[in-house]
């Protein structure tokens, strides 16, 4: 193994605007995932999508985004996590000039699948940066990551805002260009301020990669198209079945393999797989309740593109409050377990609320509340959950810990994006225009979402096991993130 950085390197004052440049990924990655909800619209409109295909807009970059995980952080190892953080806002910035320049719907999935693939490579070599940096002063490493964690709901609040005043006051593709200045400036002051970090030898999974991404493509790819072509109808049943067992392959490679991109053994460390279920069940969850109240704001209660994305800031800052100020006293209080179920349950009766939708409804009637409980709930269900699923494997399988919850919340959401999006047709979301039929199918969508987060803390319920770290720890864990 051998490092081409210095100790000098990782205690300069650029440490401080490295952290910025770190902080501004993970800022990035999840503005990506909220901007384009207020623009879907007049992208439809545009671009001619279809209201199934319509979710693909989100899912491209997600399944790409979450299939590819585990190979960037294997890349960010084995080559280097500078190089892999650069190579990854390069091709960010590719992703977004495609999705921005497209003038049809393959062209603009195709663009939202770069983005991912760029955000895949992003996300774990910024942490890993960070451990690099800060990773010989606990002290600092306590700010660091507190504030890498803020940036995540930072991000998701000024998507939605921005998302609103771009689409309002310039035109969708705005959405996709504002990525271009902060790539830019990231790529030209990361050779400067971040660590080369270390390099080593090693093989690359690429049949391991290949197969999870198209496999779980595959299945979204099924779930999306079932309304349209028939839940039982051979096109439903082959792309399906074959998604399923290139999943299938995927779990033999990595049994088989010396250097698999994902060890399995690793899911047997205790609340690990319970912790990767409830965050699965949250992006399952949450995911089509923001999608379906975008489309309901502005197809059906009336409200612009900006008005819209300014609705849902008390949504996006009730999240970012209650992950940073109250959920980690919270945790020290009550324990994850009970928080991560707590969380789940509000989350399940928010959503409830919201799906008693009207056609002649109005935001502050009809959305606000509800969605002020379900934001609550997720603010309380995802912190403890993603703590318990990062404490749970051994210090030196950490980064593979952190690849997989995050492969699991992002694919949770597009398979539960896919899945909510199909009842939400079934019962009468596509016909465009018909208020009341797309506000019925809009609640029905609402429900099954609802049932899913239900469901979720009845399996955390079930499975969570109380974490065994001495209290201090988690105290300190919870002053640290607060």
């Amino acid at each position: 193994m051998s490092s081409t950085s210095s100790p000098a390197e990782t205690v300069s004052s650029r440490r401080w605007l490295a952290l910025g440049l770190i902080a501004a990924a993970q800022f990035m990655v999840i503005m990506d995932t909220s901007i384009i909800g207020v623009a879907l619209p007049e992208m439809q409109a545009d671009l001619g999508f279809t209201p199934e295909g319509l979710s693909w807009v989100f899912n491209a970059y997600v399944v790409a985004f979450g299939g590819l995980l585990l190979l960037g952080g294997r890349l960010s190892d084995l080559f280097g996590a500078r190089r892999i953080f650069s190579i990854g806002w390069g091709l960010l910035a590719v992703g977004s000039v495609m999705a921005g320049l497209a003038d049809g719907v393959a062209v603009e999935l195709a663009g939202r699948a770069v983005q991912g693939a760029g955000s895949a490579l992003i996300a774990p070599a910024a942490l890993t940066l960070l451990f690099t940096i800060f990773g010989a002063t606990p002290k600092e490493l306590t700010k660091a990551l507190a504030l890498y964690g803020a940036a995540a709901p930072a991000g998701g609040t000024a998507g939605v805002f921005l998302g609103g005043v771009l689409t309002e006051y310039a035109s969708w593709p705005w959405v996709f260009f504002i990525n271009l200045p902060l790539a830019a400036v990231v790529l030209l002051l990361t050779p400067s301020v971040m660590p080369k970090g270390m390099t080593r030898s090693g093989s690359l999974d690429l049949a391991g990669a290949v197969t999870v991404t198209a496999g779980l493509a595959a299945v979204v790819f099924a779930i999306v198209r079932a309304p349209e072509v028939g839940w039982v109808s051979a096109s439903t049943l082959v792309t399906g079945v074959a998604g399923l067992a290139l999943l299938v392959l995927f779990v033999v490679f990595q049994a088989r393999r010396r250097e698999p991109l994902m060890r399995l053994g690793i899911l047997k460390a205790p609340n690990l797989a319970a912790a990767n279920v409830a965050q699965f069940m949250l992006g399952a969850a949450w995911i089509p309740m923001f999608f379906f109240v975008n489309l309901y704001l502005q197809q059906v209660v009336g409200l612009g593109a900006f008005a819209s994305g300014a609705a849902l800031l008390p949504l996006t800052v009730t999240i970012m409050v209650g992950m940073v100020g109250a959920a980690p006293r919270l945790i020290a209080r009550f324990g994850p377990k009970a928080m991560t179920v707590s969380g789940l349950a509000t989350l399940s009766v928010g959503l409830v609320w919201l799906s008693f939708i009207q056609p002649d409804g109005s935001f502050v009637r009809d959305v606000l509340p509800a969605s002020l409980v379900a934001a609550a709930g997720m603010a309380m269900a995802f912190i403890p959950s993603l703590g318990l699923a990062l404490t749970a494997a051994a210090p030196e399988e950490g980064g593979l810990a952190s690849g997989i919850v995050s492969t699991s919340y992002q694919i949770g959401s597009a398979l539960g994006l896919a899945l909510m999006t199909a009842v939400a047709s079934a019962f009468g979301a596509d016909r465009v225009g018909d208020a009341v039929s797309q506000t019925e199918g809009w609640s029905a969508g609402l429900l099954g979402a609802a049932g899913t987060a239900a469901l979720g803390a009845l399996l955390a319920v079930a499975w969570l096991r109380r974490p065994q770290v001495p209290d201090e720890a988690v105290q300190e864990t919870s002053d640290a993130v607060a």
